[in-house]
């Protein structure tokens, strides 16, 4: 009977140790889900990234930033996604350096993709309010600055933000090994200017003024009869579909995001909480990596064109880099 009651044990030569527990039907299908969730991200993501590398036509100065996205949203699916789906498992325990990585990974894409979304609404705010300063103002080479300054940035911030409370790590459960962080006041105070409140005003305030210059823009444009005034209009009708597109990724990322923040706008306590990776407001911000290639898929065009082209493996021949995948 004792060696049966040992081998439920999760460390059978320690009294203290938990015991194993069985795996009901509906966590073994809330665990297939979420891999399904994190392939799904992952191949989506994948299909972006080598849309915009390989396809010439593609790496405008607003794609470069879709591709930054890509990157984070690719990374959540690697790395945070399978880590909350291991820690589902009965028996798990993890050490303080892979609980550590955890946050710091977890931290690092939340902040890149924080800033990859004010990068969008920058560029359609300059794209829409000031058209004829757009190609001048925005080019790749500025663009890819400031990407590498966005990524430099998040870890650099993230790093400052928790060196302090690597050290603090507490793996207090001896049966569990949960992980928590210690977050104190001012530094969660502060992450949520920087990484929420902050970002979130910027993007709300510079759409608003897109949507308010698109309104006007939209009664110029009926107005507008002449072959060369048409074809202006073109124009920028193509940027405004490419805003409205973009403006529908910006709100479900907030609406993906504010779940995470919700305990610290409402003055909840997030010391020593469960590890973000493990808890439902993570898993539906990590949920918005899958949604944006949905959207891409939905809206844009040229990924469902090049999707086919790398699916039917017609990237691999000679000269496919310069093949024409947007329309004009």
């Amino acid at each position: 009977m004792e060696s049966v009651e040992a081998a439920d044990l999760c460390m059978p030569p320690l009294n203290a140790s938990c015991r194993s527990m069985f795996v009901t039907p509906e966590a073994m299908f809330i665990k297939t889900l979420l891999s399904c969730i994190a392939l799904l991200t992952v191949t989506l993501n994948l299909l972006v990234i080598i849309s915009i590398s390989h396809f010439r036509q593609l790496q405008t100065p607003t794609n470069l930033i879709l591709l930054s996205l890509a990157v984070s949203d690719l990374l959540v699916g690697l790395a945070v996604m399978p880590s909350a789906i291991i820690l589902l498992q009965p028996c798990w325990f993890q050490d303080k350096i892979s609980c550590a990585l955890s946050y710091l990974s977890g931290f690092i894409l939340t902040s890149a993709s924080v800033g990859n979304m004010v990068l969008i609404s920058m560029d359609r705010y300059v794209a829409i309010c000031y058209p004829l300063r757009y190609s001048s103002m925005v080019t790749p080479s500025r663009v890819r600055i400031c990407v590498s300054l966005c990524w430099t940035c998040s870890v650099i911030y993230n790093i400052i933000i928790l060196k302090d409370h690597f050290s603090q790590i507490d793996l207090s459960n001896s049966c569990y090994q949960e992980c928590k962080v210690i977050i104190t006041y001012i530094s969660g105070a502060v992450d949520l200017l920087l990484t929420f409140f902050g970002p979130v005003t910027v993007i709300i305030v510079l759409y608003v003024r897109v949507f308010v210059v698109a309104v006007s823009q939209a009664r110029v444009m009926r107005s507008q009869i002449s072959a060369v005034q048409s074809h202006v209009v073109t124009v920028k009708k193509s940027e405004m579909r490419a805003a409205r597109t973009l403006g529908i990724i910006l709100l479900v990322f907030i609406l993906c995001l504010c779940p995470y923040y919700i305990p610290s706008i409402t003055g909840q306590d997030t010391t020593g909480g469960e590890a973000p990776s493990s808890s439902a407001p993570i898993w539906q911000f990590c949920c918005n990596s899958s949604f944006n290639p949905l959207i891409y898929a939905f809206f844009y065009p040229w990924f469902r064109k090049s999707v086919k082209l790398i699916v039917s493996l017609q990237i691999l021949q000679p000269g496919s880099r310069e093949a024409k995948i947007m329309s004009k």
